[in-house]
């Protein structure tokens, strides 16, 4: 049995694709920790089979969040015995590099996206030039590289010269849900799930609904939170527009089956999310949910094997709410592309994904 500690910076509990992963090892046989960070809002940890540890901290965002969980962590990692570390994303690597060279064991790098892309990262200058630096000295001293996307695969491949395994991220796959009848509009609410940060196209969402007669749904929090809560008042969106806040995995899977219609919107100009494949896609797909994407290559080429979704090449919201009203309109294409979601969650799920994932960290050494 190894000993295998992974890395986060957010809170536990609403990580999906992290608590698939850690479930998946520990149950291939192997002793895993996750570390991520208490936050003052925390809710207590759910248990699971794997271990869990949160780090407190003075500082919840901004450079002194970053300064201080790096070293928290750092203080962490070299008072804990493990066999192999995975830092998470770039915010997290640092340490988990430094301490595996000092105890010389194994360091896997998980690229759970393109972080110097990202529009917070991507429009400061000096902060990017920080993080590219990270990047290229993440990718060059890891001794494994995973990301969730050909495309981030290609960059590293291209950028660096160095081969990802990609893993993408698969629902765990659960018993087939019955198709919804389709009722007035009354019934059918659409859902955002994720995280409420810049470029995922919210602010065009909640102006495409002031012409979709439909409710919409938005479960999750982020740095546009209170922002997004004014703009739907501004809009006198309130009776149109709900906002759930976090919920648990398991509220949330119950939701999204619920759901008629699901949304993931991103910026073309963000090279992170153009390369991105979102766990929202899939998780739509398994509740056998179609769903409005955009026509970003990860997307299209998911499409072209299993029609389950409508794409769309901007965010303009009289585009949006064309689409939307087409899906809660046409019947026929509707039930065409929810049948298509029922046959692609039998070959998008985590039951097979998984498999790849395990056998790299096992042939690691």
């Amino acid at each position: 049995m190894k000993r295998i500690i992974f890395t986060v910076t957010n809170d536990l509990n609403y990580d999906q694709r992290m608590i698939r992963i850690c479930t998946s090892m520990r149950d291939s046989g192997h002793d895993v920790l996750l570390v991520g960070r208490e936050k003052r809002n925390s809710k207590p940890l759910v248990l699971k089979t794997f271990r869990q540890y949160r780090i407190k901290l003075w500082f919840e965002k901004g450079m002194f969040f970053y300064i201080e969980y790096n070293f928290r962590l750092f203080i962490f990692l070299l008072t804990h015995r493990f066999d192999k570390v995975c830092g998470v994303d770039l915010d997290t690597i640092i340490p988990c590099l430094w301490i595996s060279k000092l105890k010389k064991k194994s360091c896997v790098y998980d690229a759970h996206e393109l972080f110097t892309e990202t529009p917070e990262v991507e429009r400061r200058k000096r902060i990017k030039r920080f993080w590219l630096r990270v990047e290229k000295y993440a990718v060059k001293n890891s001794t494994k590289g995973i990301c969730v996307s050909a495309g981030l695969a290609n960059y590293f491949k291209a950028n660096y010269g160095k081969d990802f395994l990609v893993v993408r991220n698969f629902p765990v796959h659960e018993t087939q849900p019955q198709l919804q009848a389709l009722t007035n509009n009354q019934s059918k609410f659409i859902l955002y799930q994720g995280t409420l940060n810049e470029g995922r196209g919210l602010e065009s969402l909640l102006h495409a609904m002031k012409l979709v007669d439909s409710k919409l749904i938005i479960a999750g929090e982020g740095d546009l939170s209170l922002q997004l809560r004014n703009l739907s008042k501004d809009l006198n969106l309130e009776n149109k527009v709900e906002f759930k806040g976090f919920i648990s995995p398991a509220e949330l899977k119950q939701l999204t089956r619920q759901s008629y219609l699901g949304i993931n919107l991103l910026e073309a100009r963000s090279k992170n999310y153009y390369h991105s494949l979102a766990n929202k896609f899939f998780d739509y797909t398994e509740a056998g949910v179609p769903s409005l994407n955009m026509n970003f290559p990860e997307y299209e080429k998911l499409n072209n094997e299993y029609n389950v979704a409508i794409l769309l090449s901007d965010l303009e919201p009289k585009k949006i709410a064309e689409s939307l009203n087409i899906l809660l309109n046409n019947e026929q294409l509707y039930t065409s592309l929810k049948q298509n979601c029922l046959k692609a969650r039998e070959f998008w799920n985590w039951e097979i994904e998984k498999e790849k994932l395990i056998k790299a960290f096992n042939e690691i050494t």
